[in-house]
């Protein structure tokens, strides 16, 4: 009876000090990851820029509340990038949240962007699942530019936005055409990594979110599911391969369970230049 006492009270510390775990990385504030990148075709004479990366917002309570998303937009706001760049899943319709918001309300945090940010956005599948009309309208409400499949010049980027490669609305011969006519350094923004290695070689960059870095992780790395169809290949972080590189974020919400463990909330500065 003794010995069983004592391993009832140490699984009872050990599911205590997890689910501890697991509401302090859910709820942090987001790390920023920073990392520079040089890419062909950027115009000599111009500058270096900065990016903000953020996707996988999943608006819902209980975790993300539009009053949390409203101090991210404040801490991005902060770090004072040139760009802002959404890759995907604005919102959450989980059966686990505890209250579902509006497109309005969930895209009503971004207009506090400062005005001089240039805004650039791709959809997710849980926004084509949700209502994609009613979440691009509240995106050009807040200042904006939604990519499907298409490319557009933002000074010195060229900027190619596929749609969800996971709903099957990806097309990225069609946005690499997009972009063929335009001159700058490029930039693919999607919400899932894995069309990264059907770029072609020597590129550019691509910037995606989707897989929550595994959202629920092991504390030795790798997680039980990604979402992609690469496993771990890339599933989190920056990755370098055939001349080009894809940046991939642990996203700021969570997905069919509001709980992270061992993946904490991130927003990636990337620095771009010659």
């Amino acid at each position: 009876m003794r010995k069983r006492y004592w391993i009832a009270l140490a699984l009872f510390a050990l599911a205590a000090a997890l689910g501890a775990k697991a509401y302090s990385d859910t709820m942090a504030t987001p790390i920023v990851q920073r990392t520079e990148v040089s890419l062909a075709g950027y115009p000599v004479d111009a500058a270096p820029v900065t990016m903000a990366l953020i996707s996988d917002v999943h608006v819902a309570g209980p975790d993300m509340p539009p009053s949390r998303f409203e101090g991210i937009v404040e801490q991005i706001n902060a770090l004072a990038p040139d760009y802002v760049m959404i890759a995907g899943d604005l919102v959450s319709e989980k059966r686990s949240a505890t209250h579902i918001y509006t497109a309005a309300e969930a895209t009503a945090p971004l207009k506090g962007l400062d005005g001089s940010i240039i805004k650039i956005a791709v959809p997710g599948n849980h926004d084509h699942w949700f209502d994609m009309e009613a979440i691009r309208a509240g995106l050009e409400n807040a200042g904006f530019r939604v990519l499907e499949n298409e490319a557009a010049q933002f000074g010195p980027l060229v900027v190619g936005g596929i749609d969800d490669d996971y709903t099957g609305r990806a097309d990225l011969p069609a946005t690499l055409a997009a972009m063929e006519p335009l001159s700058g350094g490029r930039i693919i923004l999607s919400h899932s990594p894995d069309p990264f290695p059907d770029m072609p070689a020597n590129f550019g960059l691509m910037l995606a979110g989707h897989t929550h870095c595994g959202q629920i992780r092991y504390p030795w790395g790798g997680a039980p599911a990604t979402m992609s169809d690469h496993g771990e290949r890339y599933a989190c972080g920056r990755v370098d391969e055939n001349g080009n590189s894809v940046i991939v974020g642990a996203g700021l919400g969570t997905s069919l369970l509001p709980v992270r463990l061992f993946s904490k909330p991130e927003i990636w500065v990337i620095e771009v230049g010659r």
